[in-house]
């Protein structure tokens, strides 16, 4: 047995900054997008009779031991697995990679026992304890975050054709960092504005076609420029290459270019060429549905 799903990552379209939680996080709203530009992640029978997770290049617990762990707590009994992780999503780049190889064992899991899958909502309250992105990752698409961005709406009306180049940096940002630094900075929204705002940015998903360019921002960006300076030669070399608009992803550092209309596409991939001597990694990218993601067996 071996199952296979692509883990895809994400953008944020718009990121709305609110007030400090009383458990310490930030009201947000958020609208997220899967991208093309995702891990893979397979599945076997692990012969060791434990779970393992293997994935090159990143250090420490992975965010996948967690969820295995979590869905042995919650009652999953499927047979040990081993978990192989091909990472193309920037690590520690705001793109939502961890948490979109989450989301896939949480999809996975179902396929590889259904009889003993975790009912549903066990799984999303296990997504949302995994992190704020897990649960948005979990039906990869476009979806609208808020709560502290774990409380997710997935929006089956699409948008108007668009594309974007991906720009890793060659650094990772710490998300505890940068909020802290945008706490430091005062950036957060009052409650009536992050509301209005909301609201406006619903509106705006729900009539479809190109979001207005006062809703592609990132408010997050500010704090990010402010301890990785350099990212603002990236957001201008996008802009340079010829994207109606350049924005952070998350956290960042990873930046950021869309493109709208039926050229979109070619016109992303053109930049990524032009972008890639100077930033490698530099790629073009697509808004993902289902069959992207889908587990595949052998």
């Amino acid at each position: 047995m071996k199952l296979v799903s692509r883990a895809p990552g994400k953008v944020n379209l718009c990121l709305l900054l609110g007030p400090v939680r009383e458990d310490g996080r930030h009201e947000l709203v958020t609208l997220f997008e899967s991208v093309s530009v995702a891990d893979s992640v397979e599945v076997t029978p692990a012969s060791a009779g434990a779970d393992e997770v293997v994935c090159p290049g990143v250090d420490g617990v992975n965010i996948v031991t967690q969820t295995l762990e979590g869905l042995r707590d919650s009652g999953w009994d499927g047979p040990p697995l081993r978990v192989v992780i091909d990472k193309r999503i920037p690590v520690a780049g705001g793109m939502g990679g961890g948490s979109a190889d989450a989301a896939a064992i949480l999809r996975l899991a179902a396929a590889v026992d259904p009889d003993s899958a975790p009912l549903a909502a066990a799984v999303e309250e296990l997504a949302r304890g995994l992190g704020a992105d897990v649960p948005s990752q979990l039906t990869p698409g476009l979806a609208l975050g808020t709560g502290a961005g774990d409380i997710v709406e997935i929006l089956f009306e699409p948008l108007a054709p668009h594309a974007f180049v991906i720009v890793p940096q060659g650094f990772g940002l710490s998300t505890a960092d940068v909020y802290r630094e945008a706490d430091r900075l005062g950036l957060a929204r009052g409650t009536g504005e992050l509301a209005s705002r909301g609201r406006e940015l619903r509106g705006a998903v729900d009539a479809g076609g190109e979001l207005p360019a006062a809703l592609l921002v990132n408010d997050l960006e500010p704090a990010a420029l402010s301890l990785a300076p350099e990212i603002g030669s990236a957001l201008d070399a996008v802009r340079d290459a010829g994207a109606g608009y350049s924005l952070l992803s998350g956290s960042g550092p990873t930046v950021f270019g869309v493109w709208w209309g039926p050229e979109a596409l070619g016109l992303a991939s053109e930049a990524a060429g032009a972008l890639s001597d100077r930033y490698p990694g530099a790629t073009s990218a697509t808004p993902v549905n289902q069959e992207f993601w889908v587990p595949r067996g052998s």
